[in-house]
């Protein structure tokens, strides 16, 4: 995958982590539509560390290739 694609998905978690944040009723945040927005920032957050993952393991791949 190109890097800019990948910088526009983190963009686009850290987009979805902002909205979800805003859903959330921090006087009650385990009921009702708290929780899915609570369930939604867990997984943008997963997102962003695979996306991250996976860009570290291309950097690597691309020095291994080089030697």
């Amino acid at each position: 995958m190109n890097k800019t694609f990948i910088i526009i998905l983190i963009l686009l978690a850290m987009g979805l982590i902002a909205y979800n944040v805003t859903l959330v009723d921090f006087s009650n945040p385990f009921q009702g539509d708290s929780t899915i927005a609570l369930i939604g920032i867990a997984a943008s957050l997963c997102a962003i560390v695979l996306l991250l993952i996976f860009m570290t393991s291309k950097k690597i791949d691309k020095k291994m290739k080089e030697d």
